[in-house]
């Protein structure tokens, strides 16, 4: 028999793993069996059950997939000389935020992981690893922009860092669970909230 090529296996799994997000972002996480993963994908069992036993690790494989994207802007910004400054790194964060939360969007089931990490040890490890690397990422530019002038020379840069994701994280509960907030809203909340530290100019013209 022929041997199956890396890149038919890159694009099975990539087709289970899209369909299993199909499923649980139209019918939620405990309401979807394998068996309708299995179904939308459209596999046999077998083929199936190659890839991933279990929802628990699909639910991991698409969170990894997906927060590159979050990391990948990170590094973006890690990457500008000179550092932007807080409002335009959240607007970036924030815009990236609302490319994943369309109708298929991915970041709709992160809430979803966030809910049964509340409670299930396994969610809580994944969460935490996924966040751990994410704030990694936004202490380092956090450290840049002190380092810039950007900020208080005194700021925490894990402190400042923790409060950005949390930030973050607070726009896409507001944005799936009420629906009450959009993004030219959101940034400007930040920006009246940062004050003086809002600006590179107000640093550069002291």
């Amino acid at each position: 028999m022929p041997r199956v090529s890396e890149a038919h296996l890159a694009a099975r799994r990539e087709q289970i793993l899209d369909a299993a997000t199909r499923c649980f972002l139209r019918n939620g996480f405990h309401q979807t069996s394998m068996q309708d993963v299995i179904k939308e994908a459209g596999l046999s069992v077998g083929a199936f059950y190659r890839y991933f036993n279990s929802k628990a690790e699909l639910i991991h494989a698409i969170a990894e997939e997906k927060v590159g994207s979050i990391l990948g802007t990170l590094e973006q910004l890690l990457a500008q000389d000179p550092p932007p400054a807080l409002p335009e790194a959240f607007a970036e964060l924030i815009g990236q935020v609302d490319r994943n939360l369309g109708g298929g969007g991915p970041v709709r089931i992160a809430v979803q992981v966030w809910g049964e990490a509340a409670y299930d040890p396994a969610f809580a490890e994944l969460v935490g690893g996924i966040y751990g690397r994410i704030r990694a990422s936004a202490t380092a530019l956090v450290t840049r922009q002190r380092d810039a002038g950007l900020l208080d020379p005194g700021a925490d840069p894990g402190a400042v860092a923790a409060v950005v994701m949390g930030l973050v994280q607070g726009y896409v509960i507001q944005h799936v669970l009420a629906g009450s907030v959009d993004n030219a809203t959101y940034l400007n909340g930040i920006r009246s909230l940062i004050g003086g530290y809002g600006a590179r100019d107000a640093h550069e013209a002291d």
